[in-house]
């Protein structure tokens, strides 16, 4: 999307014409047409360096922002509410770099200022408010589920991102995407079958009970999600149509004020606030640890949160979700170090499938590159043979 653009920019600069439509560097046509091939290079080497950053984003973020939400559980945390808090309530950190960008916002759209801003409260307001469920859906999973199968079974979300994307975004579909999407869903329908022999589920009819409701709320969390980053998608190209990282920032602080503002509310509702005093006091790292776990988590995933808008703003809410299951086979390696869940034979085909599953969608994404150079590399070459006949 962003490439297109600047593309469509630097052919417009490279392609002067005086006031009677005609090129005026006719004599200098072998650089002009060489700039023409050189542009979109310089361009493209440009975002694969934002799209990287939005990679690392994501990957750091939510590797790290899974296991402090399990450390926090581990170690004597048990608020839903509180765990749900955290997932929105660090976006101050952004404001600073939202002061920063803002200035840099170029709206494109030919529709009134007024009509556009009128209809942003209304966007952020109903994205806040499927973060909050989304949110508590994953805190339920996370708190009954191992972390393993808790990260795994959110590879789910490429499946349904794809389903939405199709209807809501035009995504196509070729043979290696289908084959992800494929590999994805049977490595999430395997850890179904394991839910006899995890931890949480083989000692008592409570702790199946609290499997089911764990594996049920994070396949909820993940089909809601993928439509909040399809939805996300549609409202950059309709609606907001702002080419500026002011834009990504604008979409996360808004509704994740929102998000906070409801935990809150359903915290106080609840009445788990009447508890966190105690938490805090027999909570086995201590009070300091407690604070900084929770601080933590909600800076990790603002960091998270940040990748994925990113990526959907530069190229695709499927692409985006795809790089997210990058950190499928990360996550267990360090849940198995850190917090001794176990690694059995249908974890490990699980977590094998998922990285197939993705190693597919990225060499379709390199195909598509190949292509897109090849077809850049010919119009610059038509281009200079037009030049050159003028």
């Amino acid at each position: 999307m962003e490439i297109a653009r600047e593309l469509q920019l630097q052919t417009r600069v490279t392609s002067p014409v005086d006031d009677h439509g005609q090129n005026p560097d006719t004599n200098t046509s072998q650089p002009s047409a060489s700039n023409q091939i050189l542009v979109p290079k310089l361009i493209r080497y440009k975002w694969w360096l934002r799209v990287t950053i939005y990679m690392v984003f994501i990957l750091a973020g939510q590797s790290a922002a899974t296991l402090l939400g399990r450390l926090y559980y581990d170690k004597g945390g048990n608020s839903k509410w509180m765990a749900t808090i955290v997932q929105s309530a660090g976006f101050p950190v952004l404001i600073p770099l939202l002061l920063f960008f803002s200035s840099s916002v170029k709206l494109t759209t030919t529709q009134p200022k007024k009509v556009k801003l009128s209809s942003l409260p209304l966007l952020y307001l109903f994205f806040g408010l499927i973060l909050t469920g989304d949110n508590m859906m994953y805190s339920y999973g996370l708190l009954y589920l191992p972390v393993s199968t808790y990260s795994l079974l959110c590879a789910t979300q490429l499946a349904f991102n794809a389903l939405f994307s199709f209807f809501l975004n035009s995504q196509k579909f070729t043979p290696f995407i289908l084959n992800s999407l494929v590999l994805l869903t049977a490595s999430a329908s395997l850890l179904a079958l394991n839910s006899n022999s995890d931890e949480n589920s083989s000692s008592t009819k409570l702790s199946k009970r609290k499997y089911t409701i764990g594996f049920l709320t994070t396949l909820g969390a993940s089909a809601t999600y993928s439509l909040y980053l399809s939805l996300v998608q549609l409202s950059f190209q309709k609606i907001i149509k702002a080419e500026a990282f002011s834009s990504v920032l604008n979409m996360q602080i808004y509704p994740s004020f929102v998000a906070t503002c409801a935990c809150i509310v359903g915290l106080f509702a609840s009445g788990e606030w009447r508890g966190l005093g105690k938490e805090v006091k027999e909570y086995q790292k201590g009070t300091v640890s407690y604070v900084m776990t929770l601080v933590w988590t909600a800076l990790t995933w603002q960091i998270c949160s940040v990748g994925l808008l990113g990526l959907i703003f530069e190229a695709s809410s499927l692409f985006s979700n795809v790089i997210s299951t990058l950190s499928l086979p990360v996550i267990p390696i360090l849940a198995v170090i850190f917090f001794h869940d176990r690694m059995n034979g249908l974890k490990a085909m699980a977590m094998l499938l998922a990285i197939w599953g993705f190693l597919s969608y990225i060499y379709q994404h390199y195909l598509d590159d190949l292509k897109s150079k090849a077809d850049q590399s010919n119009s610059g070459e038509i281009s200079g043979r037009t030049v050159e006949v003028c």
